[in-house]
């Protein structure tokens, strides 16, 4: 694990344009030329990295599926037998809860899974595993909040998987053994791509219901063109999905 860090970190950006800025320091006296190639391609890149703006349009490309209508939420018990809501990381060591928590991202997930649930009776699942190898899981850490926060009791919980793909294959070992196929998938709307074509290929039949819309108008002054770190880091988390949309046909089927 900590290998696969560090080379994910290093290879995808900032990591990769931060590089880029060193390498133009080291080769600003022997190689001034490709110096100031890196240090171009490095501050441009995290220049952009920084804009609202795009953020906003790269989520446009990565957000397919529309949202679920509120018309639909009491009735998704005739569609489908369960929902999964995923994981996504965890805060170490909370000094106010005293233990992990979910992160924000996570508890989007959780608020929307929890209403879906009351509205329609549907059961709940929560999938993910050990984050960097430590318990406790991930889908404990959501079952106790769903419990504690929202007043709903998870029926199923899948704590092994690492990845989008386990996440899927593990949840189907969960499920389909007990005739569950079909599901409302919870996730985040730019995640839900590669999300989706993972239950899919495990052999569920999918009810999108993405949360946390990113590419709409971002409601920023100068229209998003100043830069700020929050899109630094949503930047991020958008690469890193387009890298796994990308990747996951290649390495599974």
């Amino acid at each position: 694990m900590p290998i696969r860090y560090l080379l994910k970190q290093l290879l995808l950006p900032p990591g990769i344009l931060l590089l880029l800025l060193l390498l133009a320091w080291w080769f600003r006296r022997s190689r001034p030329r490709l110096a100031g190639l890196f240090f171009v391609l490095g501050f441009v890149g995290l220049w952009v990295m920084s804009l609202p703006i795009a953020v906003e349009w790269a989520a446009r490309g990565l957000e397919q599926e529309p949202p679920l209508a509120q018309a639909q939420w009491a009735t998704l018990g005739q569609q489908a037998d369960a929902i999964v809501v995923l994981g996504s990381g965890r805060e170490r060591k909370d000094l106010t809860w005293g233990s992990d928590i979910p992160t924000g991202l996570a508890l989007e997930r959780m608020r929307f899974a929890a209403r879906l649930s009351k509205d329609s009776g549907l059961p709940i699942l929560t999938t993910g595993g050990l984050h960097y190898d430590e318990p406790p899981s991930e889908a404990a850490i959501m079952a106790d909040s769903l419990q504690n926060d929202f007043g709903v009791t998870v029926r199923w919980q899948e704590g092994l998987s690492r990845t989008t793909w386990e996440n899927a294959t593990m949840t189907a070992a969960v499920l389909q053994p007990l005739g569950i196929k079909r599901v409302v998938l919870v996730t985040q709307a730019w995640h839900m791509p590669r999300a989706r074509w993972s239950f899919e290929q495990a052999g569920f039949t999918v009810i999108s219901a993405p949360v946390g819309f990113v590419g709409v108008d971002n409601a920023r002054p100068f229209k998003g063109w100043l830069p700020e770190s929050k899109a630094v880091w949503q930047s991020g988390l958008l690469l890193n999905e387009a890298v796994g949309l990308l990747m996951y046909p290649l390495v599974y089927r």
